[in-house]
């Protein structure tokens, strides 16, 4: 399965979390997938360069700096790497190590340079990613489409995935008359669709493992919920698109992409919805706050459930690590770092859950609001 983005996993994020490096380099920058790449690689040697600059102002040993700078130049040549974007570019560089992913989430142009990444903007792809699987179900045929950004819906290939009710059944057609044990009838059809369903499911099991991507059904009644009466995956989303004629084609797969995106949009709404009810609630019990000096403190001791934290605030300073006070700074160097993203990798470290929101998304408006396990 070719994928054109990397939307990390939860091991990932925590390794670049507790990254130490005294030239610590993240850059982000905004890709197009239709391009050839030629003003992404102008634009990572661009942002490269400010981030070597920094470092060498922040007095960083010469032989780092140099390895870092290698990397990103080696970047910047890798011409296959720049075949398949997505909407962002995240690079993540230490003498050592480069990491990068491709995101589905506009995210704005960004140089930190520190002793450790900043990661606060790669966490707005797991909070909301802009991909989707789509399900096309039909008696007659199934599909499994990739859903991504700006991209053609591309299919994906399931192995073992039966072609259609009848020959998972073993039948020439559902509407023979042959008994199924003592149901015949459209009954005897509710049944042979729901032993396809189970097919389908069972085939899905081992490319949807370990994903939380929403998966979009595309059907109709009944096999629609049949379907969903069977179906093991729990990132199954609640609405459903019709599948149109079921045949494929680019104008086809365009209309049910265009429908799953919608519906995608709808599943991201009522999580925020869902995440803000869980702040009022806790708000009238007295268990939110919304200062970042408090939200750093609480984060120290492990006592933040969920922290709202805005993707595009910048607060330079440090938190201390055992009381979690916060030294605010004037503006950002090469020596300190962001307190949101001290906040947010507090908060992660400690199996809080981190929403990387817009600012209108984030309850009052401020830069962090914060959820506690306990009141204060």
């Amino acid at each position: 399965m070719t994928l054109h983005t990397d939307i990390p996993t939860r091991d990932q994020v925590t390794r670049l979390l507790t990254t130490r490096s005294p030239a610590g380099v993240s850059l982000y920058l905004p890709t197009r997938p239709e391009s050839p790449g030629d003003e992404e690689r102008t634009e990572l040697k661009n942002l490269g360069g400010a981030a070597v600059e920094q470092l060498r102002e922040g007095g960083v040993d010469r032989r780092a700096v140099e390895a870092v700078e290698e990397q990103l130049a080696d970047l910047v040549e890798d011409d296959e790497f720049w075949r398949f974007q997505a909407r962002s570019l995240a690079v993540f560089a230490t003498p050592e190590s480069l990491t990068t992913f491709r995101l589905p989430n506009h995210l704005t142009a960004a140089v930190e340079v520190s002793d450790r990444f900043h990661v606060k903007p790669l966490l707005r792809s797991i909070t909301f990613p802009q991909a989707a699987f789509l399900l096309v179900l039909t008696q007659g045929s199934v599909r499994l489409l990739e859903v991504l950004p700006d991209l053609p819906a591309a299919e994906v290939r399931v192995p073992d995935m039966p072609s259609d009710v009848a020959s998972a059944v073993g039948k020439s057609s559902i509407a023979d008359r042959a008994p199924v044990r003592r149901i015949q009838g459209s009954e005897g059809q509710k049944v042979r669709m729901r032993q396809f369903a189970r097919k389908v499911d069972q085939a899905l099991r081992p490319v949807l493992a370990g994903q939380d991507t929403p998966l979009v059904l595309a059907a109709v009644e009944p096999l629609d919920g049949i379907f969903r009466s069977v179906c093991s995956y729990p990132h199954l989303a609640p609405r459903s698109v019709s599948p149109g004629g079921g045949d494929a084609g680019a104008a086809a797969d365009g209309a049910l992409v265009g429908a799953a995106r919608e519906v995608l949009d709808e599943v991201h709404a009522g999580q925020l919805r869902d995440w803000h009810e869980l702040f009022d609630r806790r708000t009238s019990q007295g268990r939110t706050v919304t200062d970042v000096a408090d939200v750093a403190r609480f984060a120290t001791i492990g006592a933040v459930d969920t922290v709202f934290v805005d993707i595009d605030a910048g607060v330079p300073g440090f938190v201390d690590e055992q009381t979690g006070a916060v030294e605010f700074r004037e503006t950002p160097d090469a020596v300190d770092y962001g307190v949101l993203d001290e906040i947010s990798r507090r908060v992660w470290l400690t199996d809080g859950r981190v929403l990387a929101v817009r600012r209108d998304d984030v309850p009052g408006r401020g830069e962090v609001a914060a959820v506690l396990r306990f009141t204060p």
